[in-house]
This record gives structure tokens, sequence and C-alpha cells, in this order.
């Protein structure tokens, strides 16, 4: 009986891990169509360069799609006005599109869960990124 025991509590401690990274690993890609495109500031100041990029969130459970569908004008507000505010060297870079798109995730993470009570998204992917 004890060994019974013993075998049922090993196969519950194994499978416990497996069971934990195959829900976290559930996450699902919202994208918005069409592309976001805003204008930043330019060095000269006498033009308005402009940049265009398409945006996936990963949200951390499929429950939140609803959610993320209602509150798309406040997302998508969130991110024009973080990249309307750039400069054109932040723009132009890679460590600079990277300060831009951790910007843009954690405001957005405080913003919905102001909104929801839920931590929603998890990450944010620029899948396009084009500037002029």
């Amino acid at each position: 009986m004890k060994f019974l025991v013993l075998v049922l509590s090993a196969l519950l401690i194994m499978q416990s891990p497996v069971s934990a990274r195959q829900q976290e690993a559930e996450f699902v890609y919202y994208g918005f169509d069409p592309d976001i495109v805003t204008n930043y500031v330019s060095e000269s100041r006498r033009s308005l360069g402009y940049v265009r990029v398409t945006v996936e969130l990963m949200v951390t459970d499929k429950r939140f799609l609803n959610a993320i569908e209602h509150h798309e004008p406040l997302i998508l507000d969130t991110i024009i006005g973080i990249l309307s505010k750039q400069t054109e060297d932040k723009v132009k870079s890679l460590t600079g599109r990277e300060e831009i798109r951790t910007t843009i995730l954690t405001r957005l993470q405080e913003v919905l869960k102001k909104e929801t009570g839920d931590t929603i998204i998890k990450d944010l992917l620029f899948t396009k990124y084009l500037y002029q």
C-alpha cells in the first residue's frame, strides 16, 4: 500500500512542472489592422518624419481577447501617443527602437491593469518597423 502511494505521489510530482509549463506557454497574439502610422519629431523641425509599425500583443490568456478588443481605442491611442513624441535619433536606432518598445509595453500594462484589474499583456512585438 505504501509503495502504491509513493508511486502515485512521484507521478503527480513529475507531472506538475510539465503541466505548469504547458499552461505558461499558452499565450495568444493580438494584432492591429491596419498598421499604425504616425509622425515623429525630426531634427530639422521643418518637416515631420513618419513611422509605420505593425504591433502584435502577446496576451497572457485567450479569455482576455475580448478585453483587448474592447480597449483597442485606448491601446492605439497609447501607442500613437508614445511614438509621436519620439525623436528622430531614437526612432532610427536599434537601441532607441527597443526603448520605445519597452516604454509602450510598460505603459500598456499600466493602463490595462487600471482598466481591467488584470495583467493582460505579457509582451509587445514590432513585426514591422519602417521610418522615413
